[in-house]
């Protein structure tokens, strides 16, 4: 039986946190509350609770290049180092991609490499919160790549603890998260592997959509083909 793997988070990408937190708070009506600097990818970041009884522990991460921290050696996540990415978030951060954790995230990968999809090896990865230290495995290409246009999740395995455990309510639910793909069978295919729920797949154009209740009314981000 293939383990059960669900929305971890969203992530939008900023050209800065600074533009990232402006965003939020115009977009969805909210201040995202501190989040924490990942020394292995040069970054930082800042969320905010979206769960609900279908998204347990579903939250919303923006995140940037740290500037203060020294070039990792390798590329970032989420293509935050592809060139167009950075061109499409200079004026406004977008989502991108979608995290999924799971109990077994090896066992993901290898059913991804049955299907001749490389979604890169588990990396070891922490950061320190004002509640102790998060520790947790994550699927990262050395190329940085999402793929599928952001569409196939990156894999999380976290360890004795949950960032959203600590996150107090912000007054955000996620309502419902559709993936369009022109490779459609492809991507279901994926989906399926790792036993993906509560992801709606779609023929079209590469986008991402998600919906969110807000203190703003009903909210839609999108990647857009990013």
């Amino acid at each position: 039986m293939k383990p059960a793997c669900r929305i971890d988070h969203l992530v939008v990408a900023a050209r800065t946190l600074d533009q990232g937190v402006q965003w939020c708070e115009a977009t969805l009506g909210v201040t995202p509350r501190a989040g924490g600097e990942h020394p292995l990818m040069g970054t930082h970041n800042r969320l905010l609770l979206i769960a609900t009884a279908q998204y347990p522990r579903a939250y919303l991460e923006i995140i940037a290049i740290n500037p203060a921290a020294p070039a990792p050696g390798r590329r970032r996540w989420f293509d935050l180092d592809d060139p167009a990415l950075q061109h499409a978030v200079q004026q406004q951060p977008r989502l991108v991609h979608f995290v999924a954790s799971t109990g077994d995230a090896g066992a993901g990968l290898r059913a991804l490499r049955r299907l001749g999809i490389e979604r890169g090896p588990l990396v070891q990865a922490e950061r320190a919160t004002p509640e102790g230290m998060l520790r947790w495995q994550i699927s990262v290409r050395r190329d940085g790549q999402r793929l599928f246009y952001g569409g196939l999740p990156t894999l999380i395995q976290w360890g004795d603890a949950h960032p959203a455990d600590a996150m107090p309510d912000a007054g955000l639910a996620l309502q419902s998260l559709h993936v369009c793909h022109p490779r459609l069978p492809d991507l279901q295919a994926a989906h399926s592997a790792i036993g993906l729920q509560g992801v709606g797949a779609d023929q079209g154009a590469p986008n991402l959509v998600a919906t969110l209740a807000t203190p703003k009314g009903a909210v839609v981000l999108e990647s857009a083909g990013t």
